[in-house]
């Protein structure tokens, strides 16, 4: 048995558009949070920084946003490369390139909050 799918119509990017918005208000959450903590009062110094960051909750809220940041990315970047590169094989390659950038940007921000 052969099923038909139709590959165009409604609620096809309805998953990225959702998780752009989830992730844009965590980051813009994680900004308010930022904003207060600098606008704080206390002169920023490196052990101000370091004593905030030693704190688990703030490590968390950083990789929450560090999370949403590229999976914001990734997102964008696909539906970008998805229109404009051509051929294909371009497009792969494109997406590789910056699916291990990602990642890599990820991996070092967790290296710098749990080391």
């Amino acid at each position: 048995m052969v099923v038909n799918r139709v590959v165009v119509g409604a609620h096809y990017g309805l998953g990225n558009f959702i998780a752009q918005r989830v992730t844009a208000l965590i980051m813009a959450v994680y900004s308010v949070i930022m904003l207060v903590v600098v606008m704080g009062g206390r002169p920023l110094s490196y052990a101000v920084w370091r004593d905030l960051f030693t704190q688990g909750w703030m490590r968390v809220a950083t990789l929450l946003f560090a999370i949403s940041l590229a999976w914001h990315a990734w997102i964008g970047i696909k539906e970008i490369l998805i229109d404009y590169a051509r051929p294909d094989s371009l497009r792969f390659a494109l997406h590789v390139v910056f699916a291990l950038v990602i990642a890599a940007y990820l991996g070092w921000t967790i290296q710098i909050l749990w080391r």
